[in-house]
């Protein structure tokens, strides 16, 4: 029976790029150029809460880099290196090869080779843990505290479809083959979008990875920001797959629905074409979908009934929560906004 420094030899290592140390020593060595900042992310996916027990271990290599990727795109930063850390309830090598193909697959397309991490059997399910790497030049980081009145607010992507494929599997919809095969790759296999965060620095003023929703993650922006924000719906970039879906499912999945890890991003109205070009240096689809505007006094958001408090301004000494307004096709404020994912709701 393979030993576990065997399973870290035979799937987990790979030949560091020159001026790396990699796998097999007590830590990684990496370079970070001169004039530019680290940047680094980690993320912690466990069986039953964020992947079912059926997973295709390949889809679940891929996304487990992934998750970590779009937070290193969402702050324009250029990927190093990760480290990987896995609980195995049980030695399955047929699984292990597949997870480490579609690991490694998505890191050599974003050049963020696996240079260190930890492997131990767990008692029960499946824990992944993935800290990833990346540089960028100081002072040109997006950050979620840029956004400014007047900006632009821009998704990447399409919105909804790995909502839908989540409630399908967890059975909260009725079986429908066909939605699910239109919809399980974007909750699967997401691309995270590093391209585009790199084309956006010195363009966007701010910018997050939708993981957990569109309107709770721009939330974020709005509180670290301290600016407003309105939304149209109908300028949403909704998933085709989606087309048929009741109203107000579409709404909870497109504004409230999670595992996108598409950018949401704002930018001045006057860079509009630089964005543009951004968008298609790097191959991606953006969509125009509101703007930001001047921060107002909480006591007039607590006043309008159509407002919807975004984000958690408790963590900053005397900021006022930001209003999140979306209106419809009509061009009136929906009156009730979808959450987004919260592990510890209430608390």
């Amino acid at each position: 029976m393979a030993s576990e420094f065997d399973l870290i030899a035979r799937y987990f290592t790979r030949t560091a790029p020159t001026g790396l140390l990699g796998v097999g020593d007590d830590c990684a060595l990496f370079p970070v150029p001169p004039g530019e900042q680290v940047a680094t992310s980690t993320d912690l996916l466990l069986e039953g809460r964020h992947f079912f027990p059926d997973v295709d271990p390949k889809a679940l290599g891929h996304k487990a880099l992934a998750v970590n990727l779009s937070d290193l795109a969402a702050m324009g930063a250029r990927p190093i290196g990760c480290v990987l850390g896995l609980a195995l309830p049980r030695l399955d090598e047929p699984w292990l090869a597949a997870f480490a193909e579609g690991f490694h697959a998505l890191a050599a397309v974003h050049g963020c080779p696996l240079v260190g991490g930890d492997t131990t059997r767990s008692a029960h399910d499946l824990a992944i843990s993935v800290t990833v790497f990346g540089a960028v030049p100081a002072n040109a980081a997006l950050r979620r505290d840029g956004a400014r009145a007047g900006d632009d607010i821009w998704v990447s992507g399409e919105l909804g479809a790995a909502d839908v494929a989540y409630r399908l599997l967890d059975g909260q919809y009725p079986a429908d083959s066909e939605l699910l095969a239109a919809t399980r790759g974007a909750l699967e296999w997401p691309e995270p979008q590093v391209p585009l965060g790199l084309a956006l620095r010195g363009i966007a003023h701010a910018a997050i990875d939708i993981s957990d929703g569109l309107l709770q993650d721009l939330g974020h922006i709005l509180t670290a920001s301290r600016v407003d924000a309105v939304l149209h719906e109908d300028r949403m970039p909704a998933a085709a797959a989606l087309a048929g879906l009741p109203a107000d499912a579409l709404r909870r999945a497109v504004l409230g629905g999670g595992d996108v890890y598409q950018l949401c991003f704002t930018a001045p109205a006057g860079r509009r074409d630089a964005v543009l070009a951004a968008a298609r240096t790097a191959g991606a689809r953006v969509t125009r979908v509101g703007g930001i505007v001047a921060h107002e006094p909480v006591q007039e958001a607590i006043q309008a009934s159509s407002v919807t408090r975004a984000g958690d301004s408790s963590a900053i000494p005397g900021a006022a929560r930001p209003r999140l307004v979306v209106l419809d096709a009509t061009g009136q404020p929906l009156a009730q906004l979808p959450a987004g994912f919260d592990h510890f709701p209430g608390a």
